[in-house]
């Protein structure tokens, strides 16, 4: 220990050998702040109690803001990471930016269809699939397991090799983007959770996107089994299913990447009226248009009934019932793409009438109207897109085109369902 001495006013002082004395912090006592023990007490703390330490104790620690949270219950703050309210700007980045890594995942498995390329790999191999065929041997041992198939044999006999790697290489792109969905989430994930980064309001939400990303793996290569024994293509209802828990995917990373960016709503600022409703039935009905537009992908729909605004020259499809409700909502042919026009109709009035209603009610936050107004764009572009692929007879690039527009519509309709809730 130092021992006492007298400066030159008389006073007392103790000095320590280790570091001279700590100035004064703003908002903080002279006599914590004047203490070296008092900001080692309070790093220790900040230790021992999983990251809620005193506010001060350490500029780059987790810190318990003087401002308690809400309730009584204790805020933490991650200065420049994540905040009291919940808020996280590279939480809401990372969450964003998954979301368009499926975005081009759903636009890779609509070309995939279209190329008739879905069946070409005939095997489930989630770690060493992710690596080609590099040799001639390797190729010409997929090639064989896909000549056993049904598809093959009533559809594609007689293709050559290289007509074979051309079907492969998009089935491998599109299993390839769903490796890179799990490997972009699943590793930041455990980052900002080993970090302590990630808002507590979000670690729920997040595992169960990390859970539900899983979930859509095992029901791709569900859906690809359908193809491999009695089909010459997949399940119409199966490949429904997948698209839709791709979709449903798209949709919870844009909703909480939002509450990443902006937050728990402040005090008297939560909404529960007529557009906080309409809006969250509007984003349903675009989603359950989109199942019903994987139907009529199913059921090649698109080929028939190629005409419009009648379908085959009459206003009901003559050939609309299959003996039962389940034979034609699932594997009708005209009774899909019969289904997939009503509900457009009635997805394309609703979104006009909502950005209607929203550019005349003088008390809309502008973010709603502009929302709205974006809403009502892409479900005419996506309408008119519909059109002419069906016209055209379903070529690739308008088919292609007509999926991303519906993925697009979808988010468009999940942000204004989102800003809906809020005042």
């Amino acid at each position: 220990g130092a021992l006492p001495r007298r400066d030159e006013g008389g006073a007392s002082a103790s000095r320590l050998c280790l570091k001279p004395p700590l100035p004064p912090q703003a908002g903080v006592p002279i006599s914590q702040a004047s203490n070296p023990y008092f900001g080692a007490w309070r790093s220790l703390v900040a230790h021992l109690t999983g990251g809620q330490g005193v506010a001060g104790s350490n500029p780059v620690a987790p810190t318990i803001s003087a401002a308690a949270g809400v309730g009584g219950k204790l805020a933490v703050e991650r200065p420049g990471i994540s905040r009291p309210d919940g808020r996280s700007r590279p939480v809401a980045i990372w969450l964003f930016a998954v979301a368009l890594v499926v975005f081009a995942m759903v636009v890779v498995g609509g070309a995939t269809r279209l190329t008739g390329s879905g069946l070409s790999i005939t095997q489930w191999r989630p770690v060493s699939g992710a690596i080609p065929p590099m040799t001639a041997s390797a190729w010409n041992r997929d090639f064989a397991l896909y000549r056993a198939t049904p598809q093959y044999r009533l559809v594609n006999r007689g293709m050559s090799l290289s007509e074979f790697r051309f079907i492969f290489w998009w089935e491998w792109a599109h299993r390839l983007l769903g490796r890179l969905v799990g490997a972009a989430f699943a590793v930041p994930l455990a980052v900002f959770l080993f970090a302590r980064a990630m808002p507590r309001r979000l670690i729920g939400p997040s595992l169960g996107l990390l859970a539900l990303g899983g979930l859509q793996g095992a029901v791709g290569w569900w859906m690809v089994e359908s193809g491999l024994e009695a089909r010459v293509s997949v399940a119409p209802e199966r490949l429904a299913t997948h698209l839709g828990l791709a979709l449903a995917l798209l949709a919870a990373l844009i909703w909480t990447g939002l509450e990443a960016e902006f937050g728990r709503p402040a005090p008297g600022t939560a909404r529960r009226d007529g557009w906080t409703w309409a809006s969250a039935m509007l984003a349903l009905a675009i989603f359950v248009q989109c199942l019903l537009g994987a139907l009529v992908a199913g059921n090649h729909g698109g080929l028939v009934d190629g005409d419009w605004p009648l379908m085959g020259g009459r206003v009901f499809p003559a050939d609309y019932w299959r003996g039962s409700l389940w034979e034609s909502l699932a594997h009708g042919q005209a009774a899909s793409q019969f289904d997939h026009r009503i509900l457009a109709y009635g997805i394309f009035a609703a979104a006009i009438a909502v950005a209607v209603g929203a550019a005349r009610a003088a008390i809309t936050p502008a973010a709603i109207r502009f929302l709205a107004a974006a809403l009502a764009l892409a479900a005419s572009a996506q309408a008119g897109l519909g059109i002419a692929t069906l016209l055209a007879g379903v070529p690739l690039t308008l088919a292609i085109l007509h999926q991303a527009g519906a993925a697009i519509l979808l988010a468009t309709a999940v942000a204004l369902a989102w800003r809906s809730r809020r005042h």
